[in-house]
């Protein structure tokens, strides 16, 4: 009998609450990411892409079965913590340290390091408690990034970048999922540069998961396409937003 790998990411009828006494904030989510493939992860604000990108993560307790990485529990296996990176939110570091006296305690592959630092535009001699906040999420993202990771859960991670800065890191992760087979779930809000960028959407309302299919599948996408909307991913989720999500997938 041929055995098959298990899928990068499962997720299946996913429902988490953060209190007993508090309502669910996801509902029955299951979403299947494979090897190489580049998900946008949408939604209005509250809708539980930030929950779920930790649940994956393995930032809280949840059933085995529910979230599997490489076919191991989330959660449980603590090995995953070397496979799977989960980078956005605050980057609290404010004392006086340097840039390069972090890298040095850190194991790393020096090409991987120096690349990184070019790309990103980090310093070094930058004293992390006298840089702007867009400086601070590049070194950040230095730091998140050092480690060949095998899934990268990115939550808002451009929003403090300049143009260039965001054009750069997105084709260095699209070459992190095509060249090494890297997975990616992306929570943005921002989809310019992204119709060419990514493979597949997801998208999350009120903590349920209504779509997840490959972009080249989505009806509504392509129609926009063809009439000529300027940007037509962010017109589709903008329309969803206003008047209502999908009801498919």
């Amino acid at each position: 009998m041929l055995m098959t790998a298990p899928a990068l990411l499962e997720v299946e009828q996913l429902g988490f609450r953060y209190r007993p006494d508090l309502p669910l904030v996801l509902e029955e989510v299951s979403l299947r990411v494979q090897t190489g493939e580049r998900w946008l992860l949408a939604g209005p604000n509250g809708a539980g892409k930030t929950t779920l990108l930790r649940l994956i993560a393995g930032r809280h307790l949840i059933d085995d079965r529910a979230v599997r990485v490489l076919g191991r529990p989330a959660f449980q296996d603590t090995s995953l913590a070397a496979e799977v990176a989960l980078l956005g939110g605050p980057f609290p570091v404010s004392v006086d340290v340097r840039v390069g006296d972090m890298l040095s305690r850190l194991p790393m592959e020096l090409p991987r390091a120096r690349r990184l630092l070019t790309l990103l535009g980090v310093d070094e001699d930058w004293h992390m408690h006298r840089i702007s906040d867009g400086q601070r999420r590049r070194v950040q993202l230095l730091l998140g990034l050092l480690h060949p990771y095998r899934l990268l859960l990115l939550d808002e991670v451009t929003t403090d970048l300049d143009l260039l800065g965001r054009s750069d890191l997105l084709a260095f992760l699209r070459e992190e999922s095509e060249a090494r087979g890297a997975g990616i779930l992306y929570a943005t809000h921002i989809f310019d540069r992204l119709e060419r960028w990514a493979t597949h959407l997801a998208y999350l309302d009120h903590g349920r998961l209504w779509l997840s299919r490959p972009l080249g599948e989505i009806e509504e996408l392509e129609a926009l396409r063809r009439e000529g909307a300027l940007s037509p991913l962010a017109a589709l989720v903008e329309g969803w937003m206003r008047q209502g999500p999908p009801r498919e997938g």
